[in-house]
């Protein structure tokens, strides 16, 4: 399902963050308590979904669960 855009990798990452997975903080950010490019609110849905479609793909192979 196309959900006409392509997601960051820090709003992936804040999605996950959202949800309650603990998530390291890169090296060479210079602020941890303030993102750079925060995910839009809009986005938010349609990567919760995308992301548990992957999920019920993959199954439970070690993958973070939203």
């Amino acid at each position: 399902m196309a959900y006409g855009f392509v997601p960051k990798p820090c709003w992936i990452a804040q999605v996950f963050e959202l949800s309650g997975a603990k998530l390291r903080v890169a090296p060479n950010r210079i602020d941890p308590s303030v993102r750079k490019h925060p995910c839009p609110a809009d986005k938010q849905p349609a990567i919760i979904e995308a992301l548990r479609k992957l999920e019920q793909q993959d199954g439970q192979h070690g993958r973070r669960s939203l």
